[in-house]
């Protein structure tokens, strides 16, 4: 078929893109602006590109699958409408793309990007379908001809209730995304439940507390009594976790922290169910090397180490603030120096006295204006609300020659030369961070 994409450079419908050309279909999207990710598709899986949205981009295609962020009044959307083509969002049109295949989900409101590319090694063959780049094999999919999918389930709009889970692992559940469930805890929960309840084999985390109440059959890692020993290590100057796992023997993964084992912990019992043997899996999880935006060290000198971390909710980065610290003292860094692009208006006001609890030890906060995902704007008092910081508002950052440039007002305000310098964010600020935006 010929697919054409609105929205295609968004890391979730572009990952659907690659899955549907490495299938054999043709494909086709738009966006409103060139990046990395439309360049690859470009050059690696012959997309067409059309940036920006233009109606004429629909012209010929057999369907046309939308990102959440697309309104009805998107040219293209309104074509292919005039012209009968069918249009699917990105949760519709999961139906249709895994189906028929035998999929292992993972879900949870945190550690599902790193679980997935992490039980992605676990099974070196098996496809995979993430919402961030796994730097294993460079790329948020991964190809081969076989029917086993790695997917990375979203909860966000309850998509995940149509990945068809052969496995599900869900790694921890905390209420986000509360606009799209009416602010219903129970509806929230209950998508949950349901998606559980879809797949034969189940792994969950044990002493999660809503998962810990659920009747019905699973495998229940309970992180406190089942891992053991932990401990950190720099190899080359990167963060890595050793751990022990039941009588399963020690494993070492990339990444810092206690969430990172539990992370690894629960691939690790889920490649088991699926019957991939233990000394297999201890050398394969060797390979994972992280995903890009989580702990991503993206300059690594002896001076100045700058991270990019795609941490936007108070629990994922108050867990990176404790590694950020364990891994500051181990490469001698005294200050913490915290830049961070809040993500949606209603998730910056939702968790705003938990967004102001966890950048605790943070010797210096950078505060960028809220990215706003599509959503309206709501004022929000931020300057006030982190007054307890060593505070610094501004418009952008960028990185030139190794140094860490802070923008106010068409200035630079603020320099980083030196020190563990860390960005937190899921919209532009990755971007940002590299000098490329």
């Amino acid at each position: 078929m010929k697919i054409h994409f609105i929205g295609i450079g968004g890391i979730g419908l572009s990952a659907l893109a690659k899955f549907l050309a490495n299938d054999g279909h043709k494909i086709s999207g738009s966006d409103i602006k060139q990046t990395e990710i439309t360049n690859d598709l470009a050059t690696n899986f012959d997309a067409k590109i059309t940036i920006p949205h233009h109606e004429d981009a629909v012209e010929g295609v057999d369907r046309v699958i939308y990102s959440a962020a697309v309104r009805p009044t998107n040219p293209e959307y309104q074509k292919a409408k005039a012209l009968g083509i069918e249009l699917l969002s990105r949760k519709e049109s999961l139906k249709f793309i895994l189906g028929k295949k035998e999929v292992y989900a993972v879900g949870g409101a945190h550690g599902k990007s790193t679980t997935s590319a992490m039980l992605a090694s676990l099974i070196p063959h098996s496809n995979a379908l993430i919402g961030a780049i796994s730097k294993e094999f460079g790329s948020n999919v991964r190809h081969f001809s076989n029917n086993k999918v790695v997917f990375e389930a979203d909860e966000s709009d309850e998509s995940f209730l149509n990945s068809n889970p052969y496995l599900a692992i869900v790694t921890n559940v905390e209420p986000e995304h509360m606009e799209y469930y009416g602010y219903d805890e129970e509806r929230f929960y209950n998508a949950y439940k349901n998606f559980l309840s879809l797949a034969k084999i189940r792994v969950i985390n044990g002493e999660d507390p809503f998962l810990s109440s659920l009747d019905m059959e699973a495998v229940r890692l309970y992180p406190s009594k089942d891992i053991r020993n932990i401990e950190f290590v720099l190899v080359n100057g990167e963060p890595h976790t050793k751990f022990e796992l039941l009588d399963l023997g020690s494993f070492e993964v990339f990444g810092f922290g206690v969430h990172i084992a539990i992370d690894a912990a629960l691939a690790i019992l889920a490649a088991l169910q699926l019957g991939e043997k233990i000394e297999d899996m201890r050398d394969n999880l060797k390979h994972f090397k992280g995903i890009k935006k989580r702990f991503d060290i993206i300059q690594n000198k002896s001076s100045c180490v700058v991270i990019d971390d795609y941490g936007h909710h108070p629990t994922e980065i108050k867990a990176t603030m404790q590694s950020l610290k364990t891994y500051a003292g181990m490469r001698g860094f005294d200050k913490l120096q915290i830049i961070w692009q809040p993500h949606k208006y209603s998730r910056t006001m939702d968790n705003l006295s938990g967004f102001v609890e966890c950048f605790q030890g943070a010797d210096e906060l950078v505060i960028l204006p809220i990215w706003s995902a599509g959503e309206l704007e709501i004022e929000i008092d931020l300057k006030g609300a982190f007054s307890r910081y060593n505070l610094t508002m501004a418009d952008k950052v960028t990185k030139e020659d190794g140094i860490v440039k802070v923008i106010k007002d068409g200035h630079i305000v603020k320099e980083y030369a030196e020190g563990l310098i860390t960005a937190f964010g899921a919209g532009d600020i990755t971007y940002q961070i590299r000098g490329k935006a």
